[in-house]
């Protein structure tokens, strides 16, 4: 649902329209903050483009030392890299970590918004992303 063939207009993304800026981040940093969650616990989250998760990686901390860690990587969804012919950095989620989608009544309950809205919200924000993907603009996501 997010190869698009075709550039999006305003229309297609009415929820966006009718946010404020302060509500569109809101719902991010909610949904950013379950994401988080879900990573500490130690499972991957899929949100429609690809999915959050951690790997693990070392750190030199001394000379001889090396400390194990895991670090938190962002792995797009194989038709959304060839469709959009995307480089990525190779960073692979273990096949064994279980893997949620986003709980939008969770999200929604922390951020005190209706399920319907948070749910829109990402789905026209990730249609966004596709769409600057598509018009090959430059796109960063923070979270």
């Amino acid at each position: 649902k997010y190869l698009l063939f075709s550039s999006l207009g305003p229309e297609n993304l009415p929820t966006l329209r009718e946010l404020t800026s302060s509500e569109i981040c809101k719902v991010w940093a909610g949904t950013s903050r379950y994401i988080h969650g879900e990573l500490l616990q130690k499972r991957a989250v899929e949100i429609g483009v690809g999915t959050f998760g951690v790997v693990p990686a070392c750190a030199t901390v001394a000379e001889d030392k090396v400390l194990p860690l895991e670090r938190p990587v962002f792995q797009p969804c194989r038709l959304l890299k060839e469709f959009y012919k995307l480089k990525c950095a190779e960073a692979k989620i273990p096949d064994e970590t279980p893997c949620v989608a986003l709980d939008f009544e969770q999200i929604a309950a922390d951020i005190h918004f209706r399920q319907e809205i948070v749910e829109l919200c990402v789905h026209e924000t990730l249609l966004f992303f596709a769409g600057a993907l598509h018009d090959d603009k430059e796109v960063e996501f923070s979270f």
